[in-house]
Formats: structure tokens, sequence, C-alpha cells
């Protein structure tokens, strides 16, 4: 049963453009709307993809959308791209799937339920909609369920959009504002002149530029490191499915202690068990251990710890100095696609009846694993880079770049094109990692 994934398709340009101002690499949620940005602002742009429009984590995530439970660092930009989600369709002429649909938590946990309470007093400045419930309102927001509930949060103002449809949506409008795509189109290296980026060699040929965004997902850090730059950064092995369509229970995305239901506009649900993330030992998390120590110590629970075939492969492994004249992993491996973890459906399955009985019969219609990448503070990185003028990183997004994405974009753009920021970027300074920097917050939730 593993994919196939729903994944819309977009055509891509036939010729490699001598020259634009911006280069932007990687397809994904981020990259595709830093293009959209910079292209709206007037700049040319290319966009690059390894393998094709959101292939990897942006079609292979939950579709959440949501200002709850974030890091306080990014909330005001989640904030404006919660807004660009409610505009961006019409601005379009193209639906993504974004529905405020709101959001319930609920739990039998106090520790939680205190979690979520601390949260929302944090927040309080930033005026979130989010409140707490008690069991009464528990029990009321989740009809149909045969648990009994201490309480919870709700946010009736965030929502969930369709991964198969967002990028490829604003991929299509970048184009028709005159972004370049080329899909299949791995970049190898930067290119420089004088110390600061002049372009960029791709397996089809060179493309000259004054600036570049990096929104490679997981692959970025190998990248940098290419280049002499060090940004740590890990991988999380996750499995998702896809149920056929049923019953509606939850008008949003719910969580509950033992899953989480998020429902499709297909009339199915996706489905993401409460199980262990998958940390395979890499070489790149031998070098970043230190960084990471601290959050693996707050998460441990969270994670299943093992060797596999992403030491020897992939983004985490050791890739050494390419050549930028040669063919590399990046047109080996287009499109990262794990084998998903076949033995989490069943028992959701159960969980997922026990607390629904109305549900029996449900099935799962389809199934796929990403990888998810991580900074140490699980917080993204977009920022310059100041050893490379001219180059600007937006990733690391540890598992929540989907919904702030339209937003993250803008910022990338903003940074690269040198247009006024739409919030402060400094919390998201690349720098915030280096030896001797001041100790940066690790903190754990969804």
């Amino acid at each position: 049963m593993p994919g196939p994934r729903l994944l819309e398709t977009v055509e891509s340009d036939a010729t490699l453009p001598e020259a634009v101002d911006l280069v932007v690499i990687g397809a994904g949620m981020i990259g595709v709307a830093a293009a959209y940005a910079a292209a709206k602002a007037g700049h040319s742009v290319a966009l690059l993809e390894k393998g094709v429009v959101a292939g990897e984590q942006s079609s292979r995530n939950w579709g959440w959308c949501r200002v709850l439970n974030r890091d306080e660092r990014e909330i005001p930009l989640m904030q404006h791209s919660m807004g660009l989600w409610d505009s961006l369709p019409a601005e379009i002429g193209a639906d993504m799937g974004f529905r405020r649909t709101g959001l319930t938590y609920v739990t039998k946990d106090p520790a939680q339920l205190a979690g979520w309470e601390a949260w929302l007093d944090m927040a309080r400045p930033y005026q979130p909609t989010a409140r707490l419930i008690d069991a009464a309102e528990a029990k009321r927001l989740t009809p149909g369920n045969e648990q009994d509930w201490i309480g919870g949060v709700v946010s009736p103002h965030d929502g969930r959009a369709e991964p198969a449809m967002a990028a490829p949506a604003l991929a299509r409008a970048a184009r028709a504002r005159g972004v370049s795509l080329h899909q299949h189109c791995a970049v190898r290296g930067l290119d420089t002149t004088g110390g600061r980026i002049s372009g960029v060699f791709t397996e089809k040929g060179r493309i000259r530029c004054q600036a570049v965004v990096l929104a490679g997902g997981a692959w970025a850090s190998m990248f940098l490191r290419r280049h002499g730059i060090d940004m740590p950064q890990s991988s999380v092995h996750s499995t998702v499915f896809a149920t056929t369509p049923a019953k509606q229970v939850s008008p949003g995305p719910l969580l509950t202690p033992d899953f989480i239901l998020t429902p499709l506009l297909d009339g199915g649900y996706l489905v993401a068990a409460k199980a262990r993330g998958r940390l395979e030992l890499t070489p790149a998390g031998i070098r970043y251990a230190r960084h990471f120590l601290p959050s693996l110590r707050a998460n441990w629970k969270l994670v299943e710890l093992r060797l596999g075939r992403s030491f020897f492969e992939g983004p985490d492994a050791w890739h050494g100095r390419w050549s930028f004249e040669a063919p590399t992993v990046f047109e080996r491996i287009r499109v990262l696609d794990p084998a998903p973890k076949m033995s989490i459906i069943e028992p959701s399955l159960r969980e997922i009846v026990a607390a629904y009985p109305e549900l029996a019969g449900i099935q799962a219609a389809r199934i796929w694993a990403g990888w998810i990448d991580s900074t140490p503070d699980a917080v993204p990185v977009i920022s310059p880079v100041p050893a490379l003028p001219g180059l600007v990183v937006a990733a690391g997004f540890s598992g929540h770049g989907f919904g702030i994405g339209p937003g993250a974009g803008r910022l990338a753009a903003d940074l690269a094109t040198g247009a006024p920021c739409i919030v402060d970027p400094a919390p998201f300074a690349l720098s915030r990692f280096a030896h001797g920097a001041p100790r940066f917050r690790t903190r754990a939730g969804i």
C-alpha cells in the first residue's frame, strides 16, 4: 500500500535563463513562496528543483496552518502567513485547499494541559484566539468520541490546507508572474566572484544571478558544507497515511493522546500515529551532536534511534567536496522517498475505531513517509550568510514549515532582494548556532 501520494503536477519551462536577479533552490512550499514574492515585487527569478514541485516534505506533512503552540519566535511570522493563506487563493485564482476549520487538542494528561495553559500565558501579548477548554467542552467538541478528557485547547481561527495542492498552485502562479521554473534540474553548487554570489552551477548549465535563496529542506546543510558553511541540521523519519472517505467526526484537525486526525477534502482523513519518529545515526548527526544533545534529552521518548541507510546515502551522509561538473547525489536522489513504517496502520485504525465506533470499517488508502529537517531548537533558519554575501538560507523548519511557508518564503525573498522585512528576521539568524553564541531555547510540542 505505500503511496502514491496525491500530488498535482506543474509544467516546467524549457529553456534555462542565462541570468536572473534571484535563483531559488528548492521548489517546496518555502521556495515556491519565495519565488512568487520576489517575482511579484518585480524581480526576475529562476526556481530550480532537482525533482518535482513539492516532491519531498511539502507534500508529506499534516497540512496544518496554526499559530497554536508555536515557539514564540515564530508567532509574528505565522500570523503574517495566516493572512497570506487567506488572501493568496483569490490573488492567484486557485484553491490551495486552505480552510480555517479550527484546531482542537484534547488530553487526559494534567501535565500536557498545563503546558498548553503555559503557552497561552506566554502568547497573550500576540492576542491569539486560542483558549483552554474544560472536560465538558472537550467532550462537546469531540462528538461520538467515547473517551473521557480532562480538558484541552481550541484554536478556532487556525486551520489546514492540502499539501498536494498548495505548493503546486503557488508554483503555477509564480510562472504566471514570470518565474522560470525548472524541475529535474539539480543545482550542483554556487558560483562566486569577489567573495559574493554571482551564479549557480546546475546540471543543465550555469545561471548568473545576484542572489540565491537556498530552500533545500533536508539537503540544505549538506549543500552549505560544500561551501564551507556550517548549519546544524538533522532529519527525523516520519510516517503518515490517508484513509478512505468516512463520516466527519471533526471539522478540523484533532489531536488526541493516541492519534492525530486531519480531515481531507476528499472525505478521508490524514492520520499521524502518536508513535516514535525514527532518528538514524548519520555522519551529520555525529558532526552536530553537541548542538542536538539538549533537544534529544528533552524529547528522547519521542524518537527511536537506529542505524539505517541514511548513514551511507542521502542528505545526512558524508559526500565530501563533489565536483560541479559531474553528476552529484542530487541527481541520484531526485526525490527523497523513504519507505513508510507499515506497522503503524493497524494499531492506529484500532485506536480510531475504539474512540469513534461510528468509524468502523475505515481503511488506509495510501501511506508514505518523509524526512523532517530539524534544527537544534526546532526553529527555522531564515537568514543571510555573512560569509557569502548574496546567499540566504531558508531551511530547518522542523516539521512546522508548510503552514508558515507563505510568510517564510516572503521573508527569505525580502532578505535576498533588500526589501523591508515583513517581520524581524533576527530570531531566525544562522549565527545563533555559532560557537560562543548565547544558548538557544529548546521546546517540545506540536
